[in-house]
C-alpha cells in the first residue's frame, strides 16, 4: 500500500486555526491506516520573521512534494493563499478536495457556496460540511470527546472524498506532469529553481506514477 501525502491548505493565523489544522490531520492520519500522512505549512513556519519570499516558497516546495491537497474554503472570503494553493495544485493535476465547515452562504449562487472560478475541475471535490449542525448532532458529555467527534467524521469524509479522486485517471501523462511542474517552478520566480532541480522534479514525478 502507497502512503500519499496531503498539503493541507488553509488558515494558520490564530489558536482555532493551528490547532484545528493539527487535530483534524491526526484524525485523517488514524482513520486512513497509513494511506494518508497529512504536511502541515504551519509546522514549517518559524516563530521568527523571514523573507515573504522565503515563506511562500517553503509553502510551495511543501505543496509540490505531496501528491495531493485539502483545501480549507471556510470564510464570507475565502483565503487568498489557499487559493493559489489551490490553482498551482491543479496545475500540477493533484487531486483535491475543498472543505468547508461554514454554513454561511457566498458566492456565484451555484453548487458550491464561492466563487464559481473555483469550481468544476477535474479529479476535485467540494465537501460542504456545516459545522454548526455537526456539532449538536455529535456533541458529547465532554468538550474533548465533541471535538474528536466532530473531527473524526470529517476526517472520515475527506480521506473517502480522496479515495474517490484516486480512482479516477490522471488528467496529465507523466511526461506532462514533468513539463507542468517545471513551468511552474519557473513562474513562480524567488528560489523554486535552487529548490527544484530537474532531477529532483524526475524523481517526484516518478514516485507519483501511480497517482
Amino acid at each position: 500500500m502507497n502512503t500519499r501525502r496531503i498539503y493541507f491548505a488553509g488558515d494558520l493565523f490564530d489558536h482555532k486555526d493551528i490547532t484545528g489544522n493539527l487535530l483534524l490531520a491526526r484524525e485523517i492520519e488514524e482513520l486512513s491506516s497509513g494511506r494518508y500522512t497529512v504536511a502541515l505549512p504551519q509546522d514549517s513556519e518559524a516563530n521568527n520573521i523571514r523573507n515573504v519570499t522565503e515563506i511562500r516558497d517553503r509553502d510551495l516546495e511543501l505543496l509540490f512534494s505531496c501528491d495531493c491537497i485539502v483545501a480549507n474554503f471556510d470564510g464570507t472570503e475565502l483565503d487568498s493563499g489557499t487559493v493559489v494553493e489551490f490553482c498551482f495544485a491543479k496545475m500540477l493535476d493533484l487531486p483535491a478536495v475543498l472543505l468547508r465547515t461554514d454554513f454561511r452562504r457566498g458566492g456565484d449562487n451555484g453548487s458550491d457556496p464561492w466563487n464559481l472560478m473555483c469550481s468544476g475541475y477535474p479529479r476535485s471535490s467540494s465537501l460542504l460540511i456545516s459545522a454548526m449542525e455537526q456539532y449538536h448532532r455529535l456533541k458529547k458529555s465532554t468538550p474533548a470527546e465533541t471535538v474528536r467527534a466532530m473531527c473524526r467524521e470529517t476526517a472520515q469524509k475527506i480521506t473517502g472524498e480522496l479515495d474517490k479522486l484516486f480512482a479516477e485517471s490522471p488528467v496529465l501523462t507523466p511526461q506532462e506532469r514533468i513539463e507542468a511542474m517545471k513551468l511552474a517552478v519557473r513562474i513562480s520566480g524567488g528560489t523554486l529553481w535552487e529548490l527544484f532541480p530537474e532531477e529532483r522534479i524526475n524523481q517526484l514525478v516518478s514516485e507519483k506514477s501511480d497517482i
